[in-house]
């Protein structure tokens, strides 16, 4: 199913290309690592993700079918490709489902895909990070007494004084 497939001359030259695959509660986030990957194959099932493609430093063949751990819509997934990566999101099915303990149905690990801990979250994690997008740092400073408050001490110039800030003997 992933591993490489042979051609008519006997070597293997079609591989399964580098996965990173991270999940929400409604969702499961799929990433191709593949480098300029042209006219990339995509299909999506209910239970199933294909991809397919050339591309990637050495410009070779790329295919793999994974059989997913449970259901996914493939009417509202969505796919964004760029120079180097192509971005799945993957609706879950049941949206009121638990978390995946796995992308695959199989248990056995595919030394292709690994967990993106970049963009993973827990069931036990908030959204308030991805709710925040008017996050203001100067703003959170000064609430906590920083970045020009005042509260710091220091002299009325704005200079604070330092005992490392004394006269330096000249070097011999």
């Amino acid at each position: 199913m992933a591993a490489p497939t042979k051609n008519g001359s006997g070597d293997t030259s079609v591989h399964p290309p580098p996965l990173l695959w991270a999940q929400r509660k409604d969702k499961v986030l799929v990433t191709v690592v593949l480098e300029n990957c042209k006219n990339p194959t995509i299909d999506l099932k209910d239970k199933s993700f294909h991809f397919g493609g050339k591309g990637g430093t050495q410009n070779m063949d790329h295919d793999v079918t994974l059989e997913l751990y449970a259901e996914i819509d493939p009417e509202r997934s969505q796919c964004q490709k760029t120079e180097r990566q192509i971005f799945f999101t993957l609706i879950k099915k049941d949206p009121n489902a638990s978390f995946w303990p796995r992308l695959t149905k199989e248990k056995n690990k595919l030394h292709f895909l690994k967990t993106d801990f970049n963009r993973w979250k827990d069931e036990d994690d908030t959204d308030d990070e991805e709710e925040r997008e008017d996050f203001n740092l100067d703003e959170m400073m000064s609430s906590m007494g920083g970045l020009n408050s005042g509260d710091l001490g220091g002299s009325p110039d704005g200079e604070e004084e330092d005992s490392d800030d004394e006269d330096l003997p000249d070097l011999q």
